[in-house]
């Protein structure tokens, strides 16, 4: 007999609906050591039942090998089964969702501080700032992309402005995965350009820092690496930036920041609304 009927039961996936479903894989304890969804939930518990030896196989290995009960609840949607599966992680942190589960907390961009300061900050843990008076942008679905974006924007301003000392910056909390950075010196113009490219209105939004750049001896010798950067930012407005600004405002929804509960409803709706309208 399988190691997953033996411990889950022989008739288990011919007695699971062909719906969706969000699956929860328990401990000896009870406790959720992995929470999955699937659009069809026999067939992604048939996956599970014939994983191979083969290295793309390995983590459902893993799972059936570490779990003692599965739980499977139906939902009427792939929708809603993603949404629960996105709440089940937020609250349970399974240790097996922890590489998803840190790429689920999807960041976000700040900008604030005074004119004589100006603060950037990236994080998934946005209300950690409050304290800071920040400015937010996103949430965004790729943890790589933003953090990309963020650096490609400490590397450039850097070129224009000064960068604080990390002991001149104002008291906040260490928070893991979070980069907070000080610049002395920007022109009101480079941040205002900054609070408008973040908001999705284009990579044009970025003219006054280009045209800063163009004064800056460092910056011309360095003008491939400058380069690199800046189309690193506009892939960033291409994947990231004008997808979100396009959702909000198709939800009717001011501003440019939406919260990590709500980034994925907000999509889904969109797409549905896109959906209904290209229906004859």
């Amino acid at each position: 007999m399988r190691q997953f009927d033996r411990k889950f039961g022989e008739r288990l996936i011919e007695n699971s609906p062909m719906t969706p479903a969000v699956y929860l894989f328990k401990d000896g304890q009870g406790s959720v050591i992995y929470v999955g969804k699937a659009g069809n939930i026999r067939r992604r518990l048939q996956q599970y039942r014939n994983a191979s030896r083969r290295k793309v196989h390995r983590k459902m290995r893993t799972l059936v090998r570490e779990a003692s009960a599965l739980e499977i609840i139906p939902q009427e949607s792939e929708r809603e089964a993603l949404l629960l599966e996105n709440e089940l992680i937020r609250k349970l942190r399974p240790p097996y969702n922890e590489d998803g589960t840190w790429d689920f907390l999807y960041p976000a961009l700040g900008i604030g501080g005074t004119e004589k300061q100006v603060l950037i900050c990236f994080t998934t843990h946005v209300d950690a700032w409050k304290s800071l008076d920040l400015r937010w942008y996103g949430v965004f679905k790729s943890r790589r992309r933003a953090l990309a974006a963020f650096d490609a924007l400490v590397y450039l301003l850097r070129l224009i402005g000064h960068i604080e000392p990390v002991r001149y910056l104002p008291p906040h909390e260490r928070i893991r995965g979070s980069r907070l950075t000080g610049f002395r010196q920007l022109a009101p113009e480079v941040v205002s350009a900054l609070d408008r490219f973040l908001s999705g209105v284009g990579p044009e939004a970025l003219l006054p820092l280009t045209h800063g750049l163009l004064e800056k001896p460092a910056a011309r010798h360095d003008a491939s690496e400058v380069q690199r950067n800046i189309r690193m930012l506009a892939h960033f407005h291409e994947r990231d930036l004008a997808p979100l600004r396009a959702a909000m405002r198709s939800a009717g929804r001011p501003g440019s920041f939406v919260s990590q509960a709500e980034r994925d409803a907000l999509f889904l709706a969109t797409d549905e609304r896109i959906g209904n309208e290209a229906d004859p």
